[in-house]
């Protein structure tokens, strides 16, 4: 049986998602607690979209493939559904910044991650004195000149649509930088944090903290509104891009068809995307 499982992690103390030798990672750390609970020797996840260091995720999705058997064995005597008992057993095997919320049979042709309609991310800046908080260091950006969201709005909206994402992105041999960006705007949070909101169909590497280091450039005054979108058209990394740091952005939220249509949706995010 296939399993998806809804994971929240803080990513500080994290070298990102994916397995790294002799580095601590949120794919290794759910893996091992896994394969405790199940008491197999190893268990492979995949999630739905791989945070960079020190980024951090509310609503991550993973999947993983396991027998019902070892399931149902796993539970030993627990009065509880195995679902249920094995989300119990991770949380107390996990470490405090990890933890799984859910755990559910996923149904057929589910894959966390070519299954996956949009990902939702969410930027945090404090850009304020006043708005300033220890307690949300780890999460919040500590900005030291005021941002102007409404100039910020303008730029990003020439970036929303189907593009080539290239000049955002840290290319790949072989990998396409097209992506269709579904929303890209900036608000502020009744006590004032300036939150960017970033959903796609899919991110390439640095993609979301290129996009927040363009922004906030155009935000603070240094560069014209118009500058985001002569960045897009070259196709290419400007240097003069800077990449936001990472303690600023959450995977808040991934979107998944309803499951008659999941298989359809795996087989076309796997084609390789082009421009009209």
């Amino acid at each position: 049986m296939r399993l998806r499982i809804d994971l929240a992690y803080d990513g500080t103390e994290f070298h990102g998602w994916a397995t790294q030798p002799g580095l601590r990672t949120v794919q290794e750390t759910l893996g091992t607690a896994l394969a405790t609970s199940l008491r197999v020797p190893s268990v492979a996840v995949v999630c739905a979209g791989r945070t960079d260091t020190g980024v951090h995720a509310r609503g991550q999705v993973v999947h993983t493939d396991v027998s019902r058997e070892v399931l149902t064995a796993s539970a030993g005597r627990s009065p509880d559904d195995p679902l249920v008992a094995l989300v119990r057993r991770l949380n107390g095997i996990l470490p405090p910044d990890v933890r799984v919320r859910r755990a559910a049979e996923a149904a057929d042709g589910f894959d966390a991650r070519f299954s996956a309609l949009w990902r939702r991310y969410a930027y945090r800046i404090a850009d304020r004195p006043d708005l300033l908080d220890p307690l949300t260091r780890s999460h919040v950006l500590a900005w030291p000149r005021p941002l102007d969201e409404e100039r910020m709005n303008r730029a990003a909206s020439d970036l929303v649509g189907l593009r080539d994402f290239a000049s955002f992105c840290k290319q790949r041999e072989g990998a396409t930088t097209i992506r269709t960006l579904l929303d890209l705007c900036w608000a502020r949070t009744p006590d004032g944090v300036l939150v960017g909101t970033v959903r796609a169909d899919a991110f390439c590497h640095s993609m979301v903290r290129a996009l927040v280091g363009c922004l906030v450039a155009v935000g603070e005054g240094r560069r014209p509104v118009e500058w985001a979108a002569q960045v897009l058209r070259a196709e290419r990394r400007d240097p003069a891009v800077s990449v936001a740091h990472a303690h600023g952005l959450t995977l808040e939220e991934v979107a998944y068809p309803v499951d008659d249509e999941l298989a359809a949706r795996d087989q076309l995010t796997r084609a390789r995307r082009t421009q009209p």
